[in-house]
């Protein structure tokens, strides 16, 4: 059904990767899920009058509030979707990620409400009439929420939306609530038991929504602070650069995302020093033109000249590349220059620290140096330690 639908309101469907496509998907995966949620709150909102079931209405006013969710979320893929301007020159690509924590606090909120019901309702339990109408729709209920969760789940992996990925795993939560909340109306059909399953029921719902809420909140918080990007991607970038002849190597790789299609990236890049330097920005600039076009993404890259052919540089490379897998695996380095001098000679270079590894930047300098000392005591180490971004 959405599929059917994608095809008919969304011009060239399949181009994920375009953010105009994208944001309709989120979009058109909003306001299919305010119709359906709607259809599901009528429905469970009668039957839990009709038969006095705490949990059947708990389970109505949660998938309101799913409703609630899919609105804020088509808001904010709206809002997403507005052009840079002198304020927000990155554009407002994460205005997707605010609507997602904010949705992620009213599913939070409402399971508060739910528990501190459910509680009322177990020391206070009313009886409940449970009909065979009533399960029919509740079991309805968790088919419509597990196709929701099927095309939800899907359209994120698609558009690499998380805020639509909270969203699927909030339908998996309503799903599995629901299945719970139709035991329940079993059991109270069949007078399985004198205890108060309504209310139990209605407790064991609202601890599934602050689960999904929580795991929301955590989906959306992660891209707001900051993530590395995927190690497909890093991969894809690097085979794009590094297939341009005159780069060498790559280091000091950082991405920014600012939503889809607003990814920013900054790269140094290693070229021969003894090569013309127009030449070279001609390339660089052929490089980064590629990397926006296929990323669809900004692309800056600084050059770094290094020396391909002095004897001296290739034997501090090995050397110093060895040292660093020896102090700590993961652990590389580049950048590396030689200053000849009158009393000794300085070895300037960069060491990435891996996160992982305690040792303090003195302790890793000191290593270096020592390292060195023991092939060429006129040799000095000069380290810079930088940290992975990627």
């Amino acid at each position: 059904m959405f599929s059917i639908l994608a095809k008919i309101f969304i011009k060239d469907h399949k181009n994920y990767s375009n953010p105009d496509v994208r944001r309709k998907y989120g979009i058109l995966s909003g306001g299919f899920g305010i119709f359906l949620n709607l259809v599901l709150f009528a429905l469970k909102f009668i039957i839990g009058i009709l038969t006095s079931s705490l949990a059947v209405t708990a389970d109505a006013m949660n998938n309101l509030s799913d409703a609630g969710s899919s609105i804020i979320t088509c808001i904010g893929f709206i809002l997403a979707g507005k052009k840079a301007d002198k304020d927000h020159p990155f554009g407002h690509g994460r205005y997707e990620y605010i609507t997602g924590l904010f949705v992620s606090f009213l599913i939070v909120l409402m399971s508060f409400e739910l528990f501190r019901t459910g509680i009322g309702a177990v020391m206070h339990p009313a009886k409940i009439k449970m009909s065979l109408l009533a399960i029919a729709i509740l079991g309805f209920s968790i088919l419509v929420k597990a196709y929701m969760y099927f095309f939800n789940h899907r359209v994120a992996k698609k558009i690499k939306s998380a805020a639509m990925e909270a969203t699927a795993a909030d339908s998996l939560g309503d799903t599995v609530s629901t299945l719970v909340v139709l035991i329940s109306g079993l059991v109270s059909i069949f007078n399985l038991t004198k205890l108060p399953v309504d209310g139990i029921a209605g407790i064991i719902v609202s601890i599934f929504i602050f689960k999904s809420g929580i795991e929301a909140m955590g989906e959306t918080i992660k891209p707001l602070l900051g993530t590395p990007p995927e190690k497909e991607f890093i991969e894809d970038v690097k085979n794009t650069v590094m297939a341009h002849k005159l780069v060498s190597g790559i280091h000091d790789f950082v991405a920014h995302d600012y939503g889809l299609g607003r990814k920013m990236i900054i790269l140094h890049a290693e070229v021969p020093g003894d090569t013309d330097i127009f030449k070279i920005h001609d390339e660089i600039d052929l490089v980064e033109a590629e990397l926006e076009k296929k990323f669809n993404c900004t692309a800056v890259i600084h050059m770094d000249p290094i020396d391909l052919k002095s004897p001296v540089v290739k034997e501090m490379n090995q050397l110093l590349h060895e040292t660093a897998e020896n102090i700590f695996h993961g652990m590389t380095v580049h950048d590396i220059r030689v200053v000849p001098g009158v009393t000794h000679t300085n070895i300037l270079f960069d060491a990435v620290k891996p996160y992982e590894c305690k040792f303090t930047d003195d302790e890793i300098r000191e290593k270096f140096f020592n390292a060195v000392q023991e092939v060429h005591k006129d040799y000095y180490c000069v380290v810079k330690i930088d940290c992975p971004y990627v």
